[in-house]
C-alpha cells in the first residue's frame, strides 16, 4: 500500500468525548442513528458547532455534511431567517398555561402549504405524531391491527413498531402481532393482505416515496384499496415533507391521504413535529363532536412557541425560496459527479447513489455486487479523511456548487482506494479495525 493509503486520520477529542457518552449515555448518543458504531472504529467526530453546510469537531477538523440532523436540518445551520424568528419568540416566553395565538398562527400557515389537509396537531419528534395516527385509526375504525410498509425502514419508537424490528426486546408478543406488513409498491399483495383480515386492519401507514419513485398509479390504487376495506391511508411525510414539495409527496403526487404526519425538516434542527388530516377524523380528538374522547395528542411541550415560529419560518423560507427546487438542482449536480468518478475508476457498479435527488443515499457494494459493512467502511473513513461527514448524500440548501465539487472530489480519492480493495479480492486492509454496524440487529 502506499503512503497516502496508510496515512491516520485520527480524533482523539473526539474519541475521549465518545468515551465520556458511553460512560453517561447508553450508546453514547440519543438517536441510534447516530451512534458511533455507525462510524469507521475511532472515527466518530463529535460536533462542536455547525454553520450552514459545515460542521467543525472537538478536534477542530472542518467538513463538508450531509444528512443534517438525521435530514432534519435542510436549510443549514444557524439559518438565520429560522434564528431571527425563534429569537423574537424567545423574549416573550415559551410555555403557557393556555395556548399561545403563536399556536393559531402556526396551524394557519401549515395548512395553507399543505392545503390537503384540514386540521392539524403539533407535537415534538415524529413517533409523537405516527403512534397518534395509528391511535386514531384504530379509534375510528374500531378495529385491531395495523399495516405498515415492510420497505421502509423506521415509522416510531413504540410498540407498535419497534417490535416487527431485530431490537424487541422487552415489546409483547401480543402487540407486536396486531402490526402486519405489505410491499412497497404491489397492489395485489396488500389486497390480498387486506383480505386475509377481512375487518380487522384500521390503517395502511407507509412513507409515500422513498429511494424510488412509485409505480404509476399506486398511491391512487393504495387509496382505492383503503376505501373499499374500509381502513385509513397514512402518509408518514417525515422524510418526504418539504423535500418533495412544500406540501410534500401527497401534494407533488395528488393523492390525498386521510392522515398524514411531518417532521425533520418542518423546523430545521428545532423540535417540531404534526399530525394532519381530515376534520372528521381529527375532531375525534377534539371536544366538539358528541362521541367517545380520543386520547389523541396532548404534550407539554408540543407547542413551545420558539419551535413553532421555527416551522413558521421554514414554511415561508421555501415557498418564498424555492427551496425544495435548489435541493433537488443540488442533489442532480452531486449525484451525477459522483457516478462519473465511480465510473471514472470502475466501481461505477460498487459506489452506487440512489434516491430522489434531494434525498441522495449511496450503498457500498462488495466484488459480487452485494451489500457489504467493509466496504462501506472503507468508504466513510476516505470521507472523513477528505473533511466529508457523509452518513447519505442528503444535501441542504446551505451547500454550494464548490461544496458539491469538493465532495466529488473526496468521492473519487475514496474510489481509486475501492478499486485496489476491489483488485485484492479484500477490504480489510483499508478499513483499519470493526466495520460499521446496521443500526437494528439484535445483538450489540
Amino acid at each position: 500500500m502506499d503512503t497516502e493509503e496508510t496515512e491516520e486520520f485520527r480524533l482523539p477529542r473526539s474519541r475521549a468525548a465518545n468515551e465520556r457518552l458511553h460512560a453517561l449515555v447508553p450508546g453514547g448518543a440519543h438517536t441510534y442513528a447516530k451512534g458511533d458504531d455507525q462510524y469507521p472504529e475511532h472515527l466518530a467526530p463529535v460536533i462542536s458547532h455547525g454553520e450552514g453546510a459545515h460542521v467543525w469537531d472537538v478536534d477542530g477538523n472542518r467538513y463538508v455534511e450531509y444528512g443534517s440532523g438525521l435530514r432534519s436540518v435542510s436549510l443549514g445551520h444557524a439559518h438565520p431567517r429560522v434564528l431571527e424568528a425563534v429569537r423574537r419568540e424567545l423574549g416573550r416566553g415559551s410555555n403557557f398555561v393556555r395556548p399561545s395565538v403563536v399556536e393559531v398562527d402556526a396551524a394557519e400557515r401549515f395548512l395553507a402549504t399543505v392545503p390537503t389537509a384540514e386540521m392539524v396537531k403539533f407535537a415534538k419528534n415524529g413517533s409523537d405524531v405516527t403512534t397518534a395516527a395509528v391511535r386514531l385509526a384504530r379509534a375510528v375504525t374500531g378495529r385491531p391491527r395495523v399495516a405498515i410498509c415492510g420497505d421502509h425502514p423506521f415509522f416510531s419508537v413504540d410498540d407498535w413498531f419497534i417490535g416487527t424490528t431485530p431490537m424487541s426486546a422487552g415489546i409483547p408478543a401480543a402487540t407486536t402481532e396486531l402490526t402486519v406488513s405489505f410491499p412497497y409498491g404491489d397492489l395485489a399483495a396488500t389486497e390480498e393482505l387486506l383480505a386475509g383480515y377481512p375487518g380487522e386492519v384500521a390503517c395502511l401507514i407507509l412513507e409515500p416515496a422513498g429511494h424510488v419513485e412509485p409505480p404509476p398509479g399506486y398511491l391512487a390504487g393504495l387509496r382505492e384499496l383503503a376505501d373499499r376495506h374500509g381502513c385509513l391511508l397514512v402518509f408518514d411525510e417525515m422524510i418526504t415533507g418539504l423535500r418533495w414539495s412544500e406540501a410534500g409527496a401527497q401534494g407533488l403526487y395528488g393523492v390525498v391521504p386521510d392522515l398524514s404526519t411531518f417532521g425533520k425538516a418542518l423546523g430545521n434542527g428545532f423540535a417540531v413535529s404534526a399530525l394532519a388530516g381530515r376534520r372528521e377524523l381529527m375532531e375525534w380528538g377534539g371536544l366538539r363532536h358528541g362521541g367517545e374522547r380520543v386520547f389523541l395528542l396532548s404534550t407539554t411541550h408540543g407547542a413551545e412557541t420558539h419551535s413553532l415560529a421555527a416551522a413558521m419560518a421554514v414554511l415561508t423560507t421555501y415557498t418564498e425560496e424555492g427551496i425544495t427546487a435548489r435541493l433537488h438542482a443540488l442533489g442532480e449536480r452531486l449525484a451525477a459527479g459522483v457516478r462519473e468518478v465511480a465510473d471514472a475508476h470502475g466501481v461505477g457498479d460498487h459506489v452506487v447513489v440512489r434516491g430522489r435527488a434531494s434525498n441522495l443515499v449511496f450503498a457500498t457494494l462488495d466484488e459480487h455486487r452485494r451489500p457489504s459493512q467493509e466496504y462501506r467502511t472503507l468508504f466513510l473513513r476516505r470521507l472523513l479523511a477528505g473533511g466529508v461527514l457523509a452518513p447519505s448524500f442528503v444535501v441542504s440548501s446551505a451547500l454550494d456548487e464548490a461544496d458539491v465539487d469538493r465532495t466529488v472530489e473526496v468521492v473519487a480519492q475514496a474510489c481509486a482506494v475501492y478499486r485496489k480493495a476491489l483488485d485484492a479480492g479484500d477490504p480489510a486492509p483499508w478499513v483499519g479495525g470493526r466495520p460499521v454496524k446496521p443500526v437494528f440487529r439484535r445483538l450489540v
